[in-house]
């Protein structure tokens, strides 16, 4: 299985160093000077890791062969990409180990299937198919998420109220100041408003 480590992102400054996008919690084995990953797609590559360091929270690294801002520029949006089989570390996952688990709650009740795995700014997100086709985002914390079992084929979710699209139909939404009725099929209008943007 072919995983992404990084994305290259835009050049940093003129001896040819680019700043990753990181998609592994392992970039010190991952990306260590030496180390020879192949790309996507494979006609950049494979690029062999010359130079890295880390400049204020960035992952700069300078590959072999690329020693110029024009070359490094020409690199920007290829991923680098590695062979591995399944994670051996304990709570660490691959996306294709997530992809089609059930997501069950805690009472066995379930609540769709996972879709994916995106990676966001602030952390990663479950793509959850709710069983009713809602595509919801599920923040991949262990207070949301406490339980992944991928040999049993699950993920057990523990959402706050109205994470999860079905959790509209039972929402009570209190009556709008000046009278009239607030509508459930109104809440779950604007909780789909925010459908991917997490």
């Amino acid at each position: 299985m072919e995983l992404t480590v990084a994305r290259v992102g835009k050049a940093h400054g003129l001896r040819g160093e680019v700043a990753l996008d990181l998609r592994t919690d392992d970039p010190e084995e991952r990306l260590a000077v030496g180390e020879r990953l192949e790309t996507r797609p494979s006609t950049a590559g494979p690029l062999t890791v010359g130079t890295v360091r880390v400049h204020q929270g960035r992952w700069l690294v300078g590959f072999e062969g690329v020693r110029d801002r024009t070359a490094a520029e020409a690199l920007r949006g290829v991923e680098l990409v590695v062979d591995v089989d399944a994670s051996d570390e304990e709570d660490a996952w691959y996306p294709h180990e997530l992809v089609g688990l059930r997501a069950e709650d805690a009472d066995g009740r379930v609540l769709g299937r996972v879709d994916g795995l995106e990676h966001l700014p602030a952390h990663d997100v479950l793509v959850l198919r709710e069983t009713g086709g809602a595509r919801t985002l599920v923040p991949f914390v262990r207070q949301i998420v406490p339980l992944v079992d991928v040999a049993g084929g699950r993920v057990v979710l523990d959402p706050p109220g109205g994470l999860l699209a079905s959790d509209a139909d039972r929402l009570e939404v209190a009556a709008p100041e000046g009278g009239g009725d607030a509508s459930v099929a109104g809440a779950r209008e604007q909780g789909d408003e925010h459908d991917g943007e997490a």
